[in-house]
């Protein structure tokens, strides 16, 4: 599995939160934990093992924000894009958020409390 994420110029941290909670997820399923990433390549870095999740950041213009996950083998390739072309689709979900913690106790919730999607 690779991962690539690309961003506007001005984002100054890379990989994104985003990317790295996929890889998180992707570990988990796998049996890998960090040690299992690889950020980029450069030079002779050998064949590719299996046992890895690369990890690749773009950065420039004004790319809201996208994310590709390759799922790649021998003879077939599976790929998934999320592209957010406004900022508009993260502001809907702070406000509904918003609207949601409202008559909440005080406490640590994430966005899977706010849609109801619970953890499997």
């Amino acid at each position: 599995m690779e991962i690539v994420e690309a961003h506007h110029r001005y984002k100054v941290d890379a990989p994104s939160g985003t990317a790295l909670a996929l890889a998180r997820a992707a570990g988990e399923a796998l049996g890998l934990d960090e040690d299992g990433y690889v950020f980029g390549r450069e030079g002779q870095v050998g064949a590719r093992e299996t046992s890895v999740i690369g990890i690749h950041a773009v950065r420039g213009g004004d790319v809201v924000g996208e994310h590709e996950l390759h799922f790649l083998g021998d003879g077939e390739q599976v790929t998934l894009r999320h592209r957010a072309t406004s900022r508009e689709a993260f502001v809907r979900g702070a406000v509904r958020a918003a609207i949601w913690i409202q008559d909440k106790e005080p406490g640590i919730y994430s966005m899977r409390d706010v849609l109801g999607i619970g953890r499997a």
